[in-house]
């Protein structure tokens, strides 16, 4: 009976935490960690359901990266629009702080967090750079903020990416293909 269950209902709520991890992504919150849990955990559960070894290490680099990306993608901006290696630091570190203490905003408040605080990190860290060396403050930070944009983009469609691996592989089950 159990078996007969997680067969059934086991694609089912795969789809479900995937769909749940994709909606965290743009809240600045784990959800490819999220999915990649899902995928090992119904691995675990229903070892012939197609998400083998292979499909784990293929979507966990993905995962890991994503992240990494998500991060790069900010400072590589806040360089564009004239910034200092000092001010993309502070993009990133802003951003991290942002996301972790947000605003006292309902469910948007990490995500609003995370703009403020690369706007305001990477302002803060350009106006502390010698004056003859220094971007104009205003528009380093606006550049870590088109870049946090532009990495939370890359960010949902990994993300996207993550979704469907998993769940093709759940549904085509043993094909070897996924595996």
């Amino acid at each position: 009976m159990t078996t007969v269950f997680l067969l059934s209902a086991g694609p089912v709520l795969l789809a479900v935490l995937l769909l749940a991890g994709l909606a965290l992504l743009p809240l600045g919150l784990p959800g490819l960690w999220l999915m990649l849990g899902a995928g090992l955990v119904y691995s675990m559960l229903i070892p012939a359901g197609g998400i083998g070894l292979w499909t784990l290490v293929s979507v966990g680099a993905v995962v890991v990266l994503a992240e990494i990306l998500e991060f790069t993608i900010s400072a590589r901006y806040t360089r564009r629009f004239g910034g200092s290696a000092r001010a993309s630091w502070g993009a990133i570190l802003g951003a991290l702080i942002g996301a972790m203490f947000g605003v006292p905003v309902p469910v948007l408040g990490s995500v609003i967090g995370a703009f403020v605080g690369a706007f305001v990190g990477a302002f803060v860290a350009e106006w502390t750079v010698h004056r003859a060396a220094r971007g104009q403050p205003a528009r380093v930070a606006t550049g870590a903020v088109v870049g946090r944009a532009v990495a939370t983009s890359a960010k949902m469609g990994l993300g996207v990416v993550v979704a469907v691996w998993l769940f093709t592989a759940a549904v085509v089950g043993g094909s070897g293909a996924l595996g």
